[in-house]
């Protein structure tokens, strides 16, 4: 298993600098991860430094509460994708999806979809303050909105990625939508878990060390 190709390289804490975004951008270069993924602050700068690598720009929107308005998030997606992020990752309004404001929650996925173009968008459902319908529910409205992925946290809530949301979310959202799983994936052991339970892709600060363990 190539576990490098499955890592979003991440770094989203507030007191990221543009050295340790530099940083970011070389290792994933050098250990050949799928993306990194960042604030986005940081998207042209990381686009001009990966130009070439084929490492992706992932981005965070509405990051990390979800709770902003649907025009703001779509605002903030577009220029995005105009600066060079290739992939968007987006969290939901909880709050809409817990007051079954399903018309809502759908709609705000289906506009941030629409401002990405063609860059993908995965879906933050921050499964860890989620019910299982909940989760259920959260996972259909991003497919009827068009997502590419959906996504199980922020890693900025009360926790982050478990196997069991993974396979609840595969076996959801079928073979045709990515699964992303991410916080407090930090070795080997954790990753291969996470993928064998569906994930095709993984949100991790410790890439570095994960990779490591895998050889």
């Amino acid at each position: 298993m190539n576990i490098a190709s499955y890592i979003d390289h991440t770094i989203l804490a507030a007191d990221a600098t543009e050295e340790k975004v530099a940083k970011l951008c070389r290792e994933a270069s050098q250990w050949k991860f799928a993306s990194v993924c960042v604030n986005t602050c940081w998207t042209k700068f990381c686009a001009e430094k990966l130009k070439g690598t084929g490492v992706n720009v992932c981005v965070v929107v509405g990051f990390p509460l979800g709770a902003m308005s649907t025009e703001a998030k779509a605002f903030e997606a577009k220029k995005a994708v105009e600066d060079g992020a290739t992939e968007v990752d987006m969290v939901i309004n909880i709050g809409w999806l817990k007051d079954h404001k399903d018309a809502l929650v759908e709609e705000d996925i289906r506009q941030v979809k629409k401002a990405c173009g063609k860059a993908h968008l995965k879906v933050i459902i921050e499964a860890c303050l989620l019910t299982e319908e909940e989760k259920v529910r959260a996972c259909k409205l991003s497919v009827a909105a068009g997502a590419d992925f959906v996504k199980t946290s922020t890693g900025f809530s009360k926790g982050g990625a478990t196997v069991e949301d993974v396979a609840l979310m595969r076996k959801t959202v079928g073979p045709d939508t990515g699964v992303k799983a991410a916080g407090g994936i930090r070795d080997y052991e954790t990753a291969k878990k996470m993928i064998e339970a569906g994930a095709d892709r993984l949100g991790c600060s410790a890439g570095i060390a994960i990779v490591q363990s895998a050889e």
